[in-house]
């Protein structure tokens, strides 16, 4: 018998190993399309441009928050809880709440910013041009409400597959018709600056069509969805045919128990990304005070347009796995199966780390032939020196992110809150003077945001050892990956400069990163940083240990 509850035990970790493999799969490709269409878009609007699309997208993501980025996590956390019980009538009553509160808080959100954007525009940000962009991303906020449901009605089911598919059907569209858009309102843009004798209307047009793609990538995600949530009708209604379970909730205890989900989520999440507003906002009040203005639209577009956006791929791991987490430990809280709970908490922490910290010394070791490779021709000086002094935070967000999950995952919600005001405030203050004072200009938003991220990653853990009285293994964790990185970086800078006096900087860039991930890979498995167990819960880990063990790296 115990034989048989350790094996079951095996597969469900197996099984949430695999689904947040899959979500972080689609993460990197997500991202990875993100960088390569953002070269072309940077090239049609330029740095300023790129000032206007990423402030209209701070304003974006803030009114998001109450439409779609909590209702995933919401969704699939109450509807995993059900599902364990066998509630799968009160399964569907969550769906239908969950969709009427999309089409309340998405019609206000996107409300907002329609008719605030002149507001936020003038007032918030001194870039009044940015009115077009913001306008144009407002349906948007209505379409990703109802797909940030269907997300989290499968993630709940415990399939991270549609929700990793959707996003890839997004990021595809998104990236065609924002560059086409972009291109067509740019030309539109030049010949209203000759109209009206104005330079600005090219980059905010450009800018505005940039974000028609996103509305039209959320679009394609819905009606992925709506598509396979038909298909899978026929099951649901079996399923609800077979619920035995004599509790079926009101509407009302729904919808109430909801509110006390997503709300903690939306406060929590708002934080982060109110971060990334106020510092835009702030750094350019700062810039205008010290009467250097002409500066902001370049730096922050530098700062959002590509330090972030090559930031931002190997963090999109950890959210991936933070995303399949969640549900994850939903079920074994309800269980009540603690030894269950911190033995994924200990495995996710080390698989974010696997990917963290290599990451984080290759954006060091590669920041310039990365830059040469994919912005080239631009004055990219800015950016790499960004990338580089801010690598660190790789690590920092990716660890604060999993501990968020880990906190809401098992019912406490509101730490992630507490603690991430405190580091709000505390990156405020340092922000200020680090522009003021210190003079650090675009760095000072690197600095502040690294010491934002690693103020979020102590205060979280302070709070998860105590509610579960866990540690953290340190060796296979932290110790041993931040060897073999040490030395794959060696081995990549090596590479990257033998072939690019030979044969280029494209060639040599491709040279490193494969040759990193190799000796990586290869050392990791030598120090015993991954177990044939752990490869055998990844998606295709059967094969991969046949592999290995032919090339006697097992």
């Amino acid at each position: 018998m115990e034989n048989i509850r350790r094996e079951e035990r095996q597969r469900k970790t197996s099984n949430f190993l695999i689904q947040g493999s899959i979500l972080a799969v689609s993460g990197i490709i997500v991202r990875l399309i993100g960088i390569l269409y953002r070269v072309p878009l940077i090239r049609i609007i330029g740095d300023e441009g790129m000032g206007y699309y990423a402030n209209a997208f701070s304003v974006y993501q803030i009114l998001l928050l109450l439409s779609s980025y909590s209702m995933p996590l919401a969704v699939s956390k109450m509807v995993s809880m059900r599902i364990a019980k066998g509630q799968y009538r009160n399964v569907k009553r969550i769906l239908t709440v969950a969709l009427w509160y999309a089409t309340v808080v998405g019609a206000i959100g996107a409300a907002i910013v329609w008719f605030g954007a002149d507001f936020f525009a003038t007032r918030f940000f001194p870039m009044p041009y940015c009115v077009y962009a913001l306008k144009t991303l407002a349906p948007t906020i209505w379409i990703m409400a109802y797909l940030g449901v269907y997300r989290g009605y499968f993630q709940g089911l415990g399939t991270m597959v549609p929700t990793a598919v959707s996003q890839i059907v997004e990021q595809i569209i998104n990236a065609v018709v924002s560059v086409v858009a972009a291109s067509i309102l740019f030309g539109v843009g030049i010949k209203s600056n000759l109209v009206y004798e104005n330079d600005q209307y090219a980059n905010a047009f450009g800018a505005a069509g940039g974000t028609i793609g996103t509305g039209m990538g959320a679009l394609a995600a819905l009606l992925f969805l709506l598509f396979l949530f038909i298909g899978y009708k026929r099951t649901l209604k079996k399923q609800i045919r077979m619920d035995k379970s004599r509790k079926v909730e009101s509407y009302r205890n729904i919808r109430s128990v909801m509110i006390a989900t997503v709300i903690p989520v939306i406060l929590s999440t708002a934080v982060y990304n109110i971060n990334g507003i106020l510092d835009s906002s702030i750094f350019g009040h700062c810039l205008e005070f010290l009467g250097e203005t002409e500066k902001y639209s370049v730096q922050i577009g530098v700062y959002s347009g590509k330090y972030l956006l090559l930031i931002n791929v190997p963090i999109a791991i950890s959210s991936a796995l933070s995303s399949s987490l969640i549900p994850a430990l939903t079920r074994a809280v309800a269980s009540g199966n603690r030894e269950d709970v911190v033995k994924r908490i200990s495995m996710v922490n080390r698989f974010a780390m696997i990917v963290a910290i290599p990451a984080s010394v290759g954006l060091v070791v590669l920041a310039g032939p990365i830059h040469e490779l994919l912005f080239a021709g631009d004055d990219n000086a800015l950016s790499i020196a960004m990338t580089m002094a801010g690598s660190l935070t790789v690590v920092f967000y990716s660890l604060s992110t999993v501990s968020n999950a880990i906190l809401q995952g098992i019912n406490h919600m509101n730490m992630p809150i507490r603690n991430a005001l405190i580091s709000l405030v505390l990156h405020l203050l340092c922000l200020i003077p680090m522009v003021l004072v210190l003079r650090m200009e675009a760095f000072a938003l690197v600095f502040s945001n690294m010491l934002f991220a690693i103020c979020m990653c102590v205060l979280n853990w302070a709070v998860i050892k105590r509610y579960l009285h866990c540690r953290q293994e340190i060796k296979k964790t932290f110790v041993i990956p931040a060897v073999a990185s040490i030395v794959m970086g060696v081995v990549a800078f090596g590479v990257h400069y033998v072939f690019n006096m030979a044969v280029g900087n494209t060639v040599a860039s491709l040279a490193a990163i494969f040759a990193a991930v190799g000796v990586y890979g290869i050392l990791l498995l030598k120090f015993h940083g991954i177990s044939q167990k752990e490869i055998l819960s990844m998606p295709k880990g059967r094969s991969l240990v046949r592999i290995l063990k032919k090339l006697h790296l097992l």
